[in-house]
């Protein structure tokens, strides 16, 4: 029997103790209660839990709930017991006689809801172990992690389409905050929801509004100036997350709110368990103000007080950006949600998307490599060094993903050893070629430029001038989005909170300058600037990136330029008056309008689109508004005062590293046949050998080594400093 409105109120203020729903969730519940297949699309703190939750009490039989982080699991389930709610969870931080107690109690009936990480569908015997059992609701949370399209693919959840056949294709919701009409269609395909004689599935859309959420970005030219908006911050608002890229971002960012002896917490996938789990509980419960945090600390974070989230970093979608910004304000009280850009950081994020997207040729160099070291037996070896032995790869995160790939095609079995850091790698008989496996090149390919143009989409909201909150809901596809808020920077938001009167915040203002205005130009010499610079893209023939574009359109006299003889061409030093500086950001604006195309392969080309085309010669417009312009300031000469010759003094650097660098390098041009400060300059091996990165992200913050160097250098810098420590 299906409960009616008031019954379904009733159980809400029973077990619960709330007189009301929240918006949309009424609706969603009566379709499960009635049997449906459903697909709910909730903002964070919309209350999804309690749609899978509610009707748990009324079904008849157990609610399986898959949810990928043990932290949340575990809250729920001490809520549950506060409720008299029967229920446990399952998860890899039970003993094995834990585990078996919970499954045999499960098996008598004792709980009404069971909360079960994904990967624990791996196990042949769990699943069987669930099998006999009368399910009622398959609840999966976090549904967006099936969608190889969607900002968070975890390929633990790909297992929960077989594991549903196994227990009998019983009633499935499946429910996340963020995915984008494509993830939505692409959830309902791997989940075959509304199949097996069930009805179609219905698909719920909360509006993805946060009305209480000011959006709002900030231009920063460096990282003391992220610190000092962070600080102004915590200062004003005084509760939330500041989000990084990176674990080390994280680290320097606590380390700097720790020496203001600010109450903050760090985490991060690189801390264990244990130090992972202390510093949520401290931060969820009350006892620290402020947590610093890769995306690691993300789903399950249900602290409703938080007055701000910050990105320190620009984050690879929309999708995430959202997402980590929608943990802001859930109690529906006012919050902040600011990013912070430069666009350095994109670099950063550019090679994340490398290393989680293979190429073919790199697929191909990795399967000829382990067929090698294979060859007379299993290898133990770590990742990197595999790495090392595979030439067409400059990213060892990109070997990481291969070796996954290989490892699911079954080519390859990875044991890991406890104890040890390190894999037993072993070929799978019997032992097949490349294009027997089951690896469809065309779908990587395709995820790949699916996972750029969602980078490209964020930086689209970077350059928004329009309403913050209209964009996103148009990404996500609602019809209804506005063209002005009141919670925006660009629809206004009311003054600007007071800097804090430090020294170094009086520095800094004392010293910054007023920003600098758009270009003042007419409409014809605006068309006549663009027409420029798509001719000299046109005229690079699609062999050369954006930043070989700029060096020709600025004139730059650098040795990449002479030796292509680019210097030559036609459009070299057209817009050598405007700078690098704004001649880049141009030409990136272009690429986000369209008239410019940017491959997505190791070493990335530009070309003329067709748009592209037809504005070069004039037979279309395009609205783009031009970037700052400051006039170039003129590099001041070196003095031979004792202050200046102070100033240039070299921090200390590990001597033994350089040498071996430099002795690396040497053979390396020497093999190339190019000069040695190709491969990196002096100072870059000098600020090699004072940093000692030991991962391809920390290399990109070393100053002279972007992500096109990190590809075709960096497996080996890495592994020369890591044999040198």
């Amino acid at each position: 029997m299906v409960p009616d409105t008031t019954e379904l109120h009733r159980l809400l203020h029973r077990h619960f103790g709330f007189h009301e729903f929240l918006e949309g969730q009424e609706s969603v519940i009566e379709a499960i209660t009635s049997g449906q297949d459903t697909l709910v699309i909730m903002p964070t703190g919309g209350g999804k839990s309690l749609c899978y939750q509610l009707p748990a009490m009324f079904l008849d039989g157990i609610t399986v709930v898959v949810s990928p982080l043990i932290a949340l699991m575990k809250d729920q389930v001490d809520g549950m017991a506060e409720k008299k709610i029967p229920a446990t969870f399952i998860n890899s931080s039970l003993g094995q006689s834990e585990m078996d107690d919970r499954i045999a109690r499960m098996k008598r009936g004792e709980y009404r809801l069971i909360y079960v990480a994904p990967e624990r569908f791996k196990s042949e015997r769990f699943v069987a172990a669930l099998a006999p059992l009368s399910i009622a609701l398959f609840a999966i949370d976090e549904a967006h992690c099936i969608s190889q399209w969607g900002h968070d693919f975890r390929p633990d959840y790909l297992r929960l389409k077989w594991a549903l056949k196994d227990l009998g294709q019983p009633q499935v919701a499946a429910l996340t905050a963020t995915a984008t009409p494509e993830v939505r269609a692409d959830i309902i395909e791997q989940l075959s929801l509304g199949k097996f004689g069930r009805k179609p599935p219905q698909v719920f859309v909360s509006g993805f509004a946060r009305h209480n959420l000011t959006l709002a970005l900030s231009h920063t030219a460096n990282k003391a100036e992220k610190l000092e908006h962070i600080f102004d911050t915590i200062d004003e608002l005084k509760t939330g997350i500041v989000y990084c890229a990176t674990r080390k971002n994280v680290e320097k960012v606590y380390e700097e709110l720790a020496g203001k002896r600010l109450s903050a917490i760090y985490y991060h996938g690189g801390m264990t368990e244990e130090q992972r789990t202390k510093a949520q509980d401290k931060f969820m419960s009350g006892r620290c103000a402020v947590a610093v945090a890769t995306n690691a600390f993300g789903m399950g974070v249900d602290r409703a007080d938080l007055r701000f989230v910050t990105h320190y970093d620009i984050p690879g979608s929309v999708e995430a950006y959202y997402q980590e910004a929608g943990r802001a304000g859930r109690d529906g009280e006012p919050a902040k949600c600011e990013l912070l850009f430069n666009y350095a950081d994109v670099k950063t994020q550019e090679f994340f998307i490398d290393g989680a997207n293979p190429t073919r040729e790199i697929i191909t160099s990795l399967h000829l490599t382990l067929l090698r070291l294979c060859k007379h037996g299993p290898v133990e070896m770590p990742m990197s060094e595999i790495a090392e032995h595979v030439k067409a790869a400059k990213n060892d995160m990109a070997v990481g993903t291969a070796l996954h790939l290989l490892t699911r095609a079954g080519f390859i079995a990875r044991d890991y050893r406890q104890g040890s850091r390190t894999y037993t790698t072993r070929l799978v008989e019997p032992v097949k070629p490349l294009d027997e496996l089951a690896l469809d090149f065309e779908r990587l390919d395709a995820k790949r430029q699916r996972d750029f143009d969602k980078l490209w989409r964020m930086i689209d909201y970077v350059d928004c001038h329009g309403c913050r909150h209209g964009y996103i809901l148009n990404y996500f596809g609602e019809t209804d989005a506005p063209e002005h808020c009141s919670a925006c920077d660009n629809c206004g938001i009311g003054p600007a909170p007071k800097r804090r009167a430090t020294k170094r915040a009086k520095t800094q203002v004392a010293a910054s300058a007023p920003a600098a205005p758009p270009l003042d130009i007419s409409a014809k010499e605006k068309t006549v600037l663009l027409q420029k610079a798509l001719s000299c893209v046109a005229r690079m023939n699609g062999r050369f990136g954006l930043g070989r574009i700029t060096l020709v359109l600025v004139g730059s006299r650098s040795k990449e330029v002479f030796d292509s003889q680019l210097d030559e061409l036609s459009t070299y030093g057209l817009l050598k008056e405007l700078g690098y500086d704004f001649t880049q950001e141009l030409l990136r604006r272009l690429v986000t309008a369209g008239c410019i195309q940017v491959t997505t392969d190791e070493y990335p080309k530009a070309s003329l689109s067709e748009m592209g085309r037809r504005v070069m010669l004039a037979k279309t417009q395009v609205n783009i508004e031009l970037p700052p312009f400051e006039k170039p300031k003129p590099v001041a000469r070196k003095t031979s005062s004792a202050a200046a010759v102070a100033a240039e003094a070299e921090a200390p650097y590990d001597v033994a590293l350089f040498e071996a660098l430099r002795q690396w390098r040497h053979d390396v041009a020497g093999t190339m046949g190019i000069p040695a400060y190709l491969v990196y300059p002096d100072a870059t091996l000098k600020e090699l050998s004072r940093q000692k990165p030991q991962s391809e992200a920390a290399l990109l913050e070393v100053r002279g080594i972007g992500p096109a160097k990190a590809r075709q250098f960096g497996a080996e810098t890495l592994g020369i400093i890591r044999g040198a420590s």
